[in-house]
């Protein structure tokens, strides 16, 4: 009987001026080249290395200026009183915020009306018209009394002596961010699941001990993004306050550039700050949204010092991958 040979075990014939790897070797594995993003990622860095030698080259800037100015006793007076006027208006803003939410959340139709009337008024007016007018109440009411309504007053005070630059402002600027506090509450409470609300009232929670036990801390996930960015827009929104006399920073650098006329250093001193602030703030609103994120992932998204070691750690396997490619040699190469 004649057996047919064994095809397998034939050697293979290579055709002239072919190369590659022997049968069993381990394939190359080559990176896709991403040359489109290397070319806007050169372009974007060149555009901003002008700007940035533009602005450090430039003498009409006056940086040694900047530097003097930078840490005086009048703009760090001032930048202290801009931040006591944006903890203080953040936190009386969001407790009358958090009172507008639940009364417009409320079943009671006269407390849903009043609370999106008090909304629609204060997201309507232009903050400088509103401290504008908290400014010239005086005009109004030129006399404010404590007593029995519609009846005799005990106690009277004259506006003029009772409001101040500082008290308007912070009763003008309270007034304005509690109307955006309370849509802020109000959307945050919605986003939480109504099965949680009935899971609560199945066993026998009260309607508070349920707002305040489950459904605060959950809602406080969609609600701490929002409140960042009423944070930093406050701290911002404090500047024009100068318009009342109220020495925060704008007006401390302005007392100065009026007179030394140097406007345009002191307008970088009063940026630089804000710029210093926020990025402080934004800082601390990465952890406490991280702190509410615990239970809504698997797992907490990195810190900026964790993602860069992440990214020093891809790039050094990078090159030492790309070291070992370039030293490994060719096999089965033309001879």
């Amino acid at each position: 009987m004649v057996t047919s040979p064994d095809v397998s075990s034939l050697p293979v014939a290579k055709s002239p001026g072919t190369s590659g790897p022997p049968p069993g070797a381990e394939p190359r594995i080559v990176p896709r080249r991403h040359t489109g993003r290397w070319l806007t990622a050169a372009f974007a860095l060149l555009l901003f290395a002008m700007v940035v030698n533009s602005v450090v080259r430039n003498d009409a800037f006056q940086w040694g200026v900047v530097g003097r100015y930078f840490t005086t006793t009048a703009v760090l007076d001032g930048l202290l009183l801009s931040l006591w006027l944006t903890a203080v208006v953040m936190v009386l803003g969001f407790v009358l915020g958090t009172v507008l939410a639940v009364m417009r959340l409320s079943a009671n139709p006269v407390l849903r009306t009043l609370s999106w009337g008090y909304v629609w008024i204060f997201r309507s007016t232009p903050l400088l018209v509103q401290l504008l007018f908290w400014f010239n109440v005086g005009a109004l009411y030129p006399t404010l009394g404590l007593g029995i309504p519609f009846g005799p007053q005990f106690v009277t005070v004259k506006t003029v002596n009772l409001l101040g630059p500082t008290l308007t402002a912070v009763i003008g600027l309270t007034l304005h961010e509690s109307a955006y506090a309370a849509e802020v509450v109000r959307g945050g409470i919605l986003s939480v699941d109504a099965g949680q609300t009935e899971a609560a009232q199945a066993l026998g929670l009260s309607r508070g001990r349920t707002l305040r036990r489950i459904v605060v801390p959950q809602a406080m996930r969609s609600i701490v993004p929002t409140a960042g960015n009423m944070l930093i827009g406050t701290l911002k929104g404090t500047s024009i306050v100068s318009v009342l006399a109220v020495h925060d920073l704008l007006y401390s650098v302005q007392l100065i550039y009026n007179q030394t006329y140097q406007i345009i250093p002191l307008l970088m001193v009063a940026t630089l700050w804000y710029i210093a602030v926020t990025t402080v703030l934004s800082a601390g609103q990465f952890y406490v949204e991280r702190y509410y994120a615990r239970g809504n992932s698997r797992a907490l998204p990195p810190t900026p010092l964790r993602r860069a070691r992440d990214q020093l750690l891809l790039l050094r396997r990078r090159l030492g991958a790309a070291t070992a490619s370039d030293a490994r040699p060719v096999i089965g190469g033309d001879r």
